[in-house]
């Protein structure tokens, strides 16, 4: 069993780190009202601000406040201003052993993928999946459906997916339990063949992206397919693949085409069409608890990432 974080209460203090690309920071700022709503303090990284080229600081920057959220005994949580590119390249520094000694809730996703991954295997913690805040929070276009999502911190609960959310399409029949694994399929796939790759046996794979048009798509997931992640899983949940419209050339096969040739056939529960990724509404999960896919009935059920 994966380690779960304490649950937040009102009053706490969230750390607010910037792990990728550095945030807009109009955005973040107007974020901060959110976090007011939901009675949190907050604290910013060091580093959040800085900029080094495409990167929010150096690497060692990132990766000290990262390390000081984590040891700083008031910061309760970690939720990240942004994506964009960079986590991996402090991931082999991350001091491990501290997250799992001090599980703290950490929230953001896309790039901050690898760090779920890393953070499953090697700190055995439940971490979160779910809008950022200068990339979604801070928006006009941010949904309630989205917000009422990080209420899941703040006490243990159950979440139930079904299509009154938005249509799913069943690729392949059946019902499968496991541990949710999973992420940004770009990230998923740029871990395989180092230490932090994702571990899918008898687990439920969770998989979205953003601007991958199929032919991109396809290599993602056929380099997962080759690496045995994707047999070796025991559901598969695709979520939101924004922006996927092919780009270079007319002919192509359907985004739909890509995942019934590497999904239906795997003999497992395969369901797409879920609001989980880049996308609003921005369905949030927790990564590294058990979950259930109904394929027949078309329901994801996941159970509480917080004790």
């Amino acid at each position: 069993m994966k380690i779960r974080p304490q649950r937040l209460q009102k009053g706490d203090t969230i750390g607010i780190i910037a792990p990728s690309s550095p945030p807009n920071q109009e955005n973040l700022e107007r974020s901060l009202a959110f976090l007011e709503q939901l009675g949190l303090k907050w604290k910013f990284g060091e580093h959040v601000l800085n900029v080094h080229g495409y990167l929010a600081g150096t690497d060692e920057e990132r990766l000290q406040d990262l390390h000081d959220m984590f040891e700083d005994p008031t910061i309760k949580g970690i939720i990240c201003a942004g994506g964009g590119y960079g986590s991996a390249r402090f991931t082999d520094k991350i001091d491990l052993q501290l997250m799992k000694e001090n599980p703290k809730v950490l929230w953001g996703f896309s790039d901050i993928t690898f760090l779920h991954t890393a953070m499953g295997l090697y700190s055995n913690l439940v971490t979160f999946h779910g809008p950022m805040l200068a990339s979604c929070v801070g928006k006009d276009t941010f949904h309630e459906l989205s917000a009422k999502m990080f209420q899941q911190l703040f006490e243990p609960m159950e979440l139930h997916y079904t299509e009154a959310i938005s249509p799913l399409e069943t690729i392949t029949a059946g019902v499968a339990q496991g541990e949710l694994v999973g992420g940004n399929l770009s990230l998923l796939a740029s871990g395989i063949g180092t230490k932090f790759e994702v571990d899918t046996k008898g687990k439920l794979l969770f998989i979205e992206d953003v601007g991958e048009e199929p032919y991109k798509v396809d290599g993602l997931l056929n380099q997962l397919r080759m690496a045995g992640k994707l047999k070796e899983a025991v559901g598969i949940v695709i979520g939101d693949f924004s922006d996927a419209e092919p780009k270079k050339r007319k002919e192509t096969l359907t985004l739909d085409e890509v995942f019934a040739d590497y999904t239906a056939n795997l003999g497992i529960p395969v369901v797409k069409g879920f609001k989980i990724g880049h996308c609003q509404p921005h369905f949030a999960i927790p990564l590294g608890v058990g979950a259930k896919l109904d394929a027949d009935n078309k329901t994801l059920t996941i159970l509480p990432g917080v004790e």
